[in-house]
């Protein structure tokens, strides 16, 4: 079905507002995916915080000048599936990385983060990034390894001089 002249601005509009909040972008081909197979991907985008648009390239061009995602406008070429990460800079590369391991017409084209484009085998190395919750795990972590390395040698200093057993002792008489 045609789009008319303002359903095409309404849809580069949308596209702008994504790509302007988005963390970073992959096109894949999807020739040959089934009904079923979209379907599905689709359901997993929204879930992950995945916007997935199936989108004539001329559109995507214009909808992302000015963006971060411009560097991407020479390499539209051939039907794309466009998946801009929205909440989490990695979670449109796990989503496409997923779906290609079951779906070998689903195959990534390009990858573009912070202003650079990249070739596609970078998906990888985008799905392999930590979600939010991972990430805050390894900085607390981090964060109480300090902590926890002072509270070890204070412990083998103690018990180095002998002084755990006294302080055993100590409380038990009071």
């Amino acid at each position: 079905m045609a789009l008319n002249l303002t359903q095409k601005q309404e849809v580069v509009a949308e596209l702008a507002d994504v790509a302007a909040k988005a963390h970073s972008l992959v096109a894949a081909e999807y020739a040959g995916t089934t009904v079923e197979q979209m379907t599905a991907m689709r359901k997993k985008a929204r879930e992950s915080g995945v916007f997935l648009k199936v989108v004539k390239n001329t559109l995507v061009s214009r909808a992302v000048a000015g963006t971060e995602f411009e560097v991407v406008k020479d390499a539209l070429t051939g039907p794309l599936l466009y998946a801009f990460s929205t909440e989490e800079p990695g979670a449109a590369g796990r989503l496409i990385k997923e779906f290609a391991k079951t779906n070998d017409k689903l195959k990534p084209r390009l990858v573009a983060v912070e202003g650079k484009l990249l070739p596609a085998a970078h998906v990888d190395v985008l799905a392999a990034l930590p979600t939010r919750e991972q990430a805050l795990a390894m900085l607390a972590r981090v964060l109480a390894e300090p902590a926890t390395m002072f509270a070890r040698v204070v412990k083998a200093v103690a018990d180095q001089q002998g002084g755990g057993e006294v302080a055993a002792e100590a409380p038990a008489e009071a």
